[in-house]
């Protein structure tokens, strides 16, 4: 299957402002792409490129006054098979657990373990560890959260989508992180595009998705409790511990966006 994938952001500036970019597909699907993501900017500017503490790939970058367009497409290759499932898989204690994936056991800025540890156990303690028990916490949370744009808010974190039971994709992944944590379980954030292929129409417009990556067994494996389904054409964009380590675009200053479209479309 080849898939047809891009962004676009389109603002005003009212004067020269510092932009952090990160729109690129993740290194670990570069290869399956036809031709390079290259972030393109009209006008034109320097870019400063880097690979930050989670691999991911970010542009610095200074955006003029006035109208400023940022976008990257290209055409990626994918088996067209859903997200793999593989039930069973045990839990590790976490004295066995490696040093690098400790990290992502701890809160953070959106997951707040301190004050969903209680209700993790109580909600999950009884649950089979390992494979299971990462299902449960997905099945309950995308039970638990309406999904709606008008519910999006920057600065909500896992606590108050559990209290509030309304978000967006970043506060259902938020909140089955923080109880995956609170169980003991490492799990990531990631970010990337989603293809609704083999999803009933009429599909929604565009957008980024998040969904996370749990360690299960000596590897990380991917779980989605906003759609709470294998889906098709899933390709990681970037990760790390909460949706505060993978900002799409971060801007050092007003601004405003005027145009914001995105596309993972089969090439027929």
């Amino acid at each position: 299957m080849r898939i047809s994938l891009g962004c676009r952001f389109r603002y005003e500036f009212a004067q020269a402002t510092p932009m952090i970019a990160m729109l690129n597909v993740h290194y670990s699907r570069f290869g399956d792409l036809e031709r390079p993501d290259y972030l393109t900017t009209f006008p034109a500017v320097p870019l400063d490129s880097y690979r930050d503490g989670y691999g991911n790939w970010c542009t610095r970058l200074v955006a003029p006054g006035g109208h400023f367009t940022l976008s990257t497409d290209s055409v990626s290759r994918d088996l067209g098979t859903t997200d793999p499932v593989s039930p069973g898989l045990k839990q590790h204690l976490v004295e066995e657990l490696p040093s690098e994936t400790v990290v992502f056991l701890l809160g953070s800025r959106y997951c707040d373990t301190d004050l969903l540890s209680e209700e993790a156990w109580r909600l999950f303690g009884n649950t089979e560890p390992g494979w299971a028990r990462v299902e449960a916490i997905c099945t309950f949370v995308h039970r638990h959260v309406r999904f709606g744009y008008e519910h999006a808010r920057a600065t909500r974190t896992a606590s108050q989508a559990f209290a509030e039971g309304h978000g967006v994709c970043r506060d259902f992944t938020h909140l089955a992180i923080t109880f995956c944590r609170c169980m003991n379980i490492p799990a990531r954030y990631c970010t990337g595009y989603l293809s609704d292929i083999g999803e009933p129409k009429p599909h929604p417009p565009g957008d980024f998705a998040a969904w996370m990556e749990v360690y299960l067994q000596g590897q990380w494996r991917m779980f989605d409790p906003r759609n709470n389904t294998p889906r098709i054409a899933r390709i990681l964009v970037a990760r790390g511990r909460d949706a505060a380590d993978v900002p799409l675009v971060l801007t050092f200053g007003e601004n405003k966006l005027t145009e914001f479209k995105v596309w993972t479309e089969e090439i027929e």
